[in-house]
């Protein structure tokens, strides 16, 4: 077993960005990676049904990160709206 240490505690927590902020910095990396797989799947240069088999995975993943990043967009335009929001909070019970 060796005694090496891990990092050092930090004395003040980092700040965390406020919901939407952080809801639409997800929703740029997912963009990113999206991306970057479209544009690794073109030059994938495997030739072949095993190739464009892979292509057609790698495209199929960029979609749902990309499909995936609209969906965090719209929650985080949610949360920046003033106002009741929807679900267990916001919802009023029927009377009478």
């Amino acid at each position: 077993m060796t005694g090496a240490a891990g990092p050092a505690p930090r004395d003040e927590p980092c700040p965390a960005p406020a919901p939407p902020e952080g809801l639409r910095a997800h929703s740029a990396a997912l963009r990113s990676h999206a991306e970057r797989l479209r544009r690794a799947a073109g030059d994938l240069r495997w030739q072949g049904p095993g190739g464009d088999a892979f292509r057609a995975e790698v495209a199929s993943l960029a979609d749902r990160c990309a499909t995936a990043a609209g969906g965090l967009d719209l929650a985080a335009a949610q949360l920046a709206r003033p106002g009741p929001r929807a679900g267990a909070r916001g919802r009023r019970r029927r009377t009478g």
